[in-house]
């Protein structure tokens, strides 16, 4: 399963140039970009599946398969919107790991590009639940992104961080192994679980900062 998603973890962070520019490596870019197009095709499959058991979400476009910078980017990534605006956190679904050992990852999370004063706000509250035994955080301290094993000694250390300002935004995700699944229908139960883990997290970001008088 998810045989070109698989293939293409091999080139993270290549350099891809247009064919016309490189004559003598022509051949290999058009190979890159065609199993480039192809893995994220097998991604945006999965999200559109993992879509149609929460029809009430709705789903932004797969990451590109190449960055700004035109070096190959493997690791596709998906939001699912639900209420609010784009500015409020959602889920998302992201890729990880590498062509031996991959996964998605099932987050709660907002897109940075649209975010506005209030989001990290919304997002930070997902520390105020009690750790659920699926989940993971996946926070941002000082620049530097780091997992931390879901605990309540690490929700109350990354709760003092978010208060002392070290701390800047942290995730709730939950990892399903892509590279040892054995059917598309085992993934999505298992993507259903981690569902049912995130949903409290994420209705927490739903409640109302206090002052707002929407």
């Amino acid at each position: 399963m998810y045989d070109k998603i698989r293939e293409f973890l091999n080139y993270q962070g290549i350099k891809y140039v247009a064919p016309t520019k490189v004559d003598e490596d022509a051949e290999r870019m058009l190979a890159y970009r065609a199993l480039g197009q192809e893995a994220r095709k097998e991604f945006t499959q999965l999200v559109t599946d993992f879509h149609q058991l929460y029809p009430q979400l709705r789903q932004d476009r797969t990451s590109q398969w190449m960055n700004q910078a035109q070096l190959l980017r493997p690791h596709f990534w998906a939001y699912l919107q639900g209420e609010g605006s784009m500015a409020d956190p959602m889920f998302a679904l992201r890729l990880y790991g590498d062509s031996k050992d991959f996964g998605v990852s099932l987050e709660v999370s907002f897109i940075e590009r649209k975010k506005d004063e209030e989001s990290l706000q919304k997002q930070n509250r997902v520390l105020t639940l009690p750790v659920s035994s699926l989940v993971y955080y996946f926070a941002q301290i000082e620049g530097v992104s780091q997992r931390f094993q879901g605990t309540e000694a690490n929700r109350l250390r990354l709760l003092k961080g978010v208060e002392t300002g070290q701390v800047r935004k942290v995730l709730v995700k939950v990892d399903v192994n892509l590279s040892q699944a054995t059917s598309r229908d085992a993934i999505l139960e298992e993507l259903k679980k981690g569902m049912a883990s995130l949903l409290p997290y994420y209705e927490a970001t739903r409640q109302r900062i206090e002052g707002d008088a929407r």
